[in-house]
């Protein structure tokens, strides 16, 4: 007897043998179900801020008045319960709505394809902090390059097979519009810290210095951040390149870090400077200082229109 010839060792199981090929299909095919919103957990790591600002107020009457219109795409987790993949403000719209289940699709999906998913489905938004993209990209490219595998000896990046032999950053770059150096420098700003980061999504420290500082180790950057609060200032371009370079040197501490921001750079303006102590009981505790600065110029020019009254009624 032949061994093993012709025998097929692929045995249907049972649900399959007592099940009709129409309920097969209609298990594999997805479907909307009503989840409970409790059972659903963020993207690990998710990059994309949730906030409750005035889109999110107008999102939240919607869900309350009609419901979830377009239903959020989630993938069981093998410990039980789902994890959000693409639909983070629904679900924080219905949270706020006082809902107990949104609508989902239920997809079976490895967690590279859900990255991409879930990076591909944000990325369309009008507005993306400089953050959000730096965290994105990274993640993206980082799911792209386990996808297209080990690199050749010849090609330092991975490419990708059914793109014409394209690298992944290429092929990034090429999808969200941006050039492969943008996509660089914005993958450096995950490198610094939150703080500063903050500071970069505030405009308050433009692109080319931040990614500059981000070569900083970081608790250099907690030294900078330091001296930045203490003497309200941030560095140029010109003065994060000294930064870094001191760094790389091995010289670069708080005396070094205060002597290049003192530097005056070439657009700066003649600053006035006073003590905060000075004029701290004038004002609640947490005041921003662009709201003592603004509370101090308007008083200024009451005084001002003050003294010039009291001159008109001296000269009549």
């Amino acid at each position: 007897m032949a061994k093993g010839k012709g025998i097929n060792l692929n045995l249907p199981s049972v649900d399959e043998l007592f099940s009709t090929q129409e309920e097969r299909d209609e298990a594999k095919r997805e479907s909307v179900r009503n989840i409970p919103i409790a059972e659903i957990t963020d993207f690990p790591n998710h990059p994309f801020k949730v906030k409750t600002d005035e889109n999110m107020l107008d999102m939240v009457e919607s869900v309350k008045e009609h419901g979830v219109l377009v239903p959020a795409l989630v993938r069981e987790k093998p410990e039980g319960g789902y994890e959000m993949v693409a639909g983070h403000r629904r679900k924080m719209a219905s949270e706020l709505a006082e809902k107990k289940e949104m609508p989902c699709i239920v997809r079976n999906l490895t967690d590279d394809e859900a990255i991409l998913i879930m990076v591909d489905s944000n990325l369309q938004r009008e507005k993306i902090l400089p953050s959000e993209k730096a965290f994105a990209y990274k993640m993206k490219l980082e799911a792209m390059n386990r996808q297209a595998g080990r690199p050749s000896k010849n090609n330092l990046t991975p490419v990708v097979s059914d793109c014409n032999g394209m690298r992944t950053n290429e092929v990034l770059a090429k999808q969200v519009g941006e050039s492969r150096e943008t996509i660089r420098r914005f993958i450096r700003l995950t490198e610094l810290i939150p703080s500063i980061l903050d500071l970069v999504d505030d405009s308050k420290i433009a692109m080319r210095p931040a990614v500059e500082l981000s070569y900083l180790p970081k608790d250099q950057q907690e030294i900078l951040l330091d001296t930045m609060q203490a003497e309200d200032c941030t560095p140029s371009h010109a003065q994060a390149i000294k930064l870094r370079k001191f760094s790389e040197e091995g010289r670069l501490n708080e005396d070094v870090v205060l002597s290049i921001l003192a530097e005056e750079k070439g657009n700066q303006k003649e600053q006035f400077r006073m003590p905060k102590e000075r004029i701290n009981k004038y004002f609640s505790p947490g005041t921003p200082a662009k709201q003592m600065e603004d509370t101090i110029i308007k008083a200024l020019e009451m005084y001002r229109k003050r003294e010039r009254n009291k001159d008109q009624e001296r000269e009549r």
